[in-house]
């Protein structure tokens, strides 16, 4: 138990293009797990979730994504792009930084579109995956058609971010633009002012409305990709497959997810469970024993724990 009485440990790194900051806890030689959160969210989404893990043994790594936090671009000349092959990049390049060869990467909304991207080019250096919700890789040339008007509903302020109003908006109101957010998507969940603030200093990086409107305009084919990122995007666009053990989660109250993503299953070809969960969109704060049970479940499964098999 002392390990729980343990604050977490802030680091930073160079890797690739961001120094990026993290929360690390546990021990150098734990079992190591990536957990990367979403928009508009930060590390303390995992604040509960995990303690969970580090009773079992775990290195636990929680990086602020590229825009949030204290991470922050190593050259003014880098495009500050929140496109998805530059989200899974990051990923493979805190690897990289913390001499780790593979980890177990778990994530939610943006940060399980990392983790999906990394674990489908670099299958190599992930021992499992945890990813609400579903095969979390944009389908960039399918996002020029509509969805079914309850989801664009949902997505107004994917809609909003297509214009300069839209940036505006992003950049003078951010806060309560982002709390609208948070209430939206959960419905059920009775967060409280200080918890929101929290996390809401992030949202402070001088690159998050950059980043934020980039990767929005970029998804719906309305922005210019990164060059240097551009042979990563072409083969995301042919759906690679994730081969490494899988676990999907959908929240039951989830309004980006209407339906959920069991159908996703003809993408994974390793071994691969799906499940839901009573919760809403940041699921890994809502009902964080259900999201460290899949990460200790997938671990297992690839024998990243040790003393266990797969």
């Amino acid at each position: 138990m002392a390990q729980l009485q343990q604050a977490p440990r802030e680091r930073s790194v160079a890797a690739g293009d961001l120094e990026i900051a993290f929360l690390e806890s546990g021990p150098a030689d734990g079992w190591p797990v990536i957990l990367s959160h979403g928009f508009p969210y930060d590390v303390h989404a995992y604040d509960e979730v995990a303690p969970r893990l580090l009773e079992h043994g775990a290195r636990v790594v929680v990086p602020y994504l590229r825009g949030f936090g204290p991470t922050r671009f190593r050259s003014a000349e880098t495009m500050r792009s929140g496109q998805q092959a530059a989200l899974g990049k990051d990923l493979v390049a805190l690897l990289d930084a913390l001499g780790l060869e593979r980890a177990i990467l778990a994530g939610y909304d943006w940060g399980g579109l990392a983790s999906c991207v990394a674990t489908a080019l670099w299958p190599e250096r992930v021992s499992g995956l945890v990813s609400m919700a579903g095969y979390d890789v944009i389908d960039v040339a399918a996002m020029g058609f509509a969805a079914v008007p309850a989801l664009e509903r949902v997505m107004w302020y994917q809609h909003l971010f297509q214009t300069e109003r839209g940036r505006d908006c992003l950049e003078r109101f951010r806060r309560e633009l982002c709390r609208i957010l948070w209430r939206e998507w959960s419905p059920s969940w009775g967060f409280d002012d200080e918890t929101f603030a929290r996390t809401a200093a992030s949202f402070d990086n001088p690159d998050f409305v950059d980043v934020v409107i980039h990767s929005y305009r970029f998804d719906f084919g309305l922005a210019a990709g990164d060059p240097a990122l551009d042979d990563l995007e072409r083969r995301l666009a042919s759906t690679p497959p994730i081969v490494v053990p899988a676990i999907t989660i959908d929240g039951t109250q989830d309004p980006l997810k209407p339906g959920g993503t069991a159908g996703h299953a003809r993408h994974f070809t390793g071994r691969h469970e799906h499940r839901t969960v009573q919760a809403g969109h940041n699921l890994p704060w809502e009902a964080p024993e259900a999201f460290a049970d899949a990460v200790l479940t997938v671990a297992e499964w690839s024998g990243a724990r040790p003393g266990r098999r797969g």
